[in-house]
């Protein structure tokens, strides 16, 4: 199976590298060790039809491991309380056209081999048209057709949905916990239905739309990170690095027991917009007794562009 199958297969609303996916990735792992790719998630939805790769680094002899920095633990309900009033403070984006586009370019970090690869995609805002360059670096526009059962959202349905969300912080809280939307998707073949706990729920929905920074309206933008603060286990560090060595504000859910992965969203510390989504391997991960990440291992989506252009091809 090639890194495009893979990539077609993974949705654009499902976190990664989550628990249910990376067993999945893991069994690929121990079938071709030389080529495992774990593709960006914010890619899939435009590059389902078109892949996009701008650079890509040879593998190196060893695992990419970011350099030790010290980082403090900060008190995290008063930081999510200055995040809240910092962004309400923002105007509201205007509504995009249609007919507009949502550029995005990453960087991403693979765990297994420490490679990177930048990639660009460009979105029709409607969800109509996707863009990029294919692997021979043509670029291309392609239609989407419509798919009735298909959970992915566009991103003038995700706003939809955003300006719906309550903006009281106990009320979002309460609201994502029990969406039907997210307890019943995604759903994907050969993988086993998972069940979250409502908290574990919410942090992960509310992660994930901390992420949709073209179409987020202010005021929920602060209520988000107000309901984070009422969920057990948020904290904050400072000092977090990311894969291009920027430091920021890393926000991540600690777990009971031994910790093996630790994810954080690193956050922007002047603005408090999201940077990077970037995991690190705690501990040596095994799988069937053998190591399939080592300790120090990252995995990474760094945001180096994102915005609303008029047209496939333009840049921020």
């Amino acid at each position: 199976m090639d890194d495009l199958t893979i990539l077609g297969e993974m949705r654009a609303d499902a976190p990664e590298p989550d628990a249910v996916r990376l067993r999945r990735l893991r069994r690929r792992v121990m079938r071709r060790r030389r080529r495992f790719v774990i593709m960006p998630s914010v890619l899939v939805a435009a590059v389902a039809v078109v892949v996009v790769a701008v650079s890509m680094a040879e593998r190196p002899p060893a695992v990419r491991t970011l350099p030790a920095v010290e980082t403090v633990l900060l008190n995290s309900k008063t930081v999510l309380e200055k995040a809240a009033k910092t962004v309400e403070k923002r105007a509201d984006a205007p509504e995009p056209r249609p007919d507009q586009w949502q550029y995005t370019k990453i960087l991403n970090l693979q765990p297994a081999d420490g490679r990177t690869a930048t990639y660009e995609s460009w979105l029709r805002y409607d969800g109509k048209q996707t863009a990029g360059r294919d692997a021979e670096g043509n670029f291309r526009v392609q239609d989407v057709p419509p798919d009735p059962g298909d959970d992915d959202l566009s991103p003038q349905q995700y706003r939809q949905k955003l300006l719906k969300l309550p903006t009281d912080p106990d009320k979002l809280l309460a609201h994502v916990q029990g969406d039907r939307h997210w307890v019943d998707y995604p759903k994907e073949e050969g993988v086993p239905k998972s069940v979250e706990d409502p908290d574990t729920r919410a942090y992960r929905i509310l992660s994930l739309y901390l992420k949709q920074q073209a179409v987020m309206p202010p005021e929920l933008e602060a209520a988000i990170f107000r309901a984070m603060a009422k969920i057990p286990g948020v904290e904050i560090e400072q000092g977090v690095t990311d894969a291009t060595g920027r430091t920021g504000l890393g926000l991540f859910r600690s777990t009971i027991g031994e910790e093996v992965q630790r994810r954080y969203l690193i956050l922007d510390p002047r603005t408090y917009r999201v940077m990077a989504d970037q995991s690190i391997w705690l501990g040596d991960e095994l799988f069937k007794g053998e190591v399939v990440f080592r300790k120090g291992a990252v995995y990474a989506d760094v945001w180096l562009e994102s915005g609303i252009v008029d047209k496939p091809g333009d840049v921020r």
